[in-house]
């Protein structure tokens, strides 16, 4: 096991009804704030109108900044920066999944700063302080609810880049599974899959004697993969969906990652190819994920030996992943690159944006021409 230094701060909420303690919490921060969320969901939900009314009630005032899509651009983000600016913003509440989360906290990080924000992300300087962030969570997915990453598009270039930085882990997040119930399936199968992907970018390591997290991260993808099907034939079962959601929350805040070496190339991967066609991204994970997989299992074929055994009772490395590939199909979800129209002539475009700042990965290094044979492999 690695020396680790693990620090996550997020108060998390959980539970039904627990979007009306929001204005009371926020109050602790700031009486004055950005309301940072999606498209008219929320509101056809009934959601917004009950976070409104319960900042209302606490006293906090808010100025709105809605229009976040998958994939969270640029644009907005810079678009929220002057906004907070302009309003002595110094607080952000984001409602909505993981793209609305990423997109304050991409502000969030901007408006302290004195340069391009996409600074950051392009490595050309590091955040000194950022403003406190808070969250009510509508699609567990992205784990971004409690995590120190943030992941933003930038539509000029075509780059799909993340960054990580205690200092947007969100203060408090507010988690209702209630919130699920109307869900469309597509994008609960997305969540399902990014959260898996999330647990596998930490459980496929090199480092040794990692027993403890190794349990951690099998005993969730169980729980995930056994109420996937639960949650799809009965969207109202609130018990599936508070497995899921904490699934997910836990998937990505840290706490399975400790002690090991982590990889991520399949999320470079995949940011590439959602970049170049704007596909939602636990999409492009469920096509990736089993070509990776197959890629460097032999690599290292104890490790992957456990996943077999451990995860889907399969002796055989290469049956578990088909029967991986087989759930992800379950959930209505493609595999090939080529369900989503994507041409081989872009596969080296997309190689060279995986691999714009080097080779990927840590379970495998992988170069750009790992990266175009693992696309071709998907195609």
């Amino acid at each position: 096991m690695n020396n680790f230094d693990f620090y996550s701060p997020t108060r998390i909420i959980f539970g039904k009804d627990t979007q009306k303690e929001a204005g009371e919490n926020v109050k602790k921060y700031s009486s004055k704030i950005l309301l940072h969320y999606g498209g008219g969901s929320i509101k056809r939900s009934g959601l917004y109108g009950q976070v409104t009314a319960s900042l209302k009630a606490a006293g906090v005032d808010f100025v709105e900044l809605g229009g976040v899509v998958p994939n969270p651009r640029l644009s907005l983000v810079q678009e929220g920066i002057k906004l907070c600016r302009k309003e002595k913003i110094n607080f952000i509440l984001a409602v909505g999944g993981g793209s609305a989360i990423d997109s304050a906290k991409a502000i969030a990080m901007g408006v302290p700063y004195n340069g391009d924000v996409w600074d950051f992300f392009m490595q050309k300087a590091k955040p000194q302080s950022a403003l406190p962030v808070a969250t009510i969570l509508t699609i567990p997915a992205a784990g971004s609810e409690s995590s120190l990453s943030v992941v933003i598009s930038n539509e000029e270039t075509q780059m799909k880049l993340g960054y990580k930085t205690n200092l947007i882990r969100p203060v408090f997040s507010i988690l209702n599974p209630e919130f699920c119930f109307t869900l469309p399936k597509e994008q609960a199968a997305y969540g399902i899959t990014d959260m898996m992907a999330h647990i596998f970018e930490r459980y496929f390591t090199n480092t040794p004697n990692t027993e403890l997290t190794d349990g951690l991260c099998e005993s969730a993808l169980k729980t995930i993969i056994n109420n996937a099907p639960k949650v799809l034939e009965n969207p109202k079962d609130y018990n599936a969906w508070a497995e899921i959601m904490l699934a997910g929350n836990i998937a990505h805040n840290g706490v399975l990652g400790m002690g090991r070496q982590e990889d991520w190339a399949s999320h470079a991967i995949e940011h590439a190819i959602s970049a170049v066609y704007d596909i939602a991204h636990g999409a492009g994970l469920a096509v990736v994920f089993p070509a990776w997989m197959r890629y460097v299992y032999a690599k290292n074929p104890l490790r992957f030996k456990a996943y077999a055994v451990n995860v889907w009772g399969e002796k055989d490395a290469l049956k578990a992943i088909d029967k991986m590939e087989e759930f992800f199909k379950s959930l209505g979800l493609a595999t090939r690159l080529s369900a989503f129209g994507i041409k081989e002539a872009d596969l080296p475009l997309m190689a060279q944006k995986a691999t714009a700042f080097g080779a990927i990965g840590a379970y495998v290094k992988l170069s750009y021409e790992d990266v175009l044979a693992i696309y071709k492999a998907a195609l």
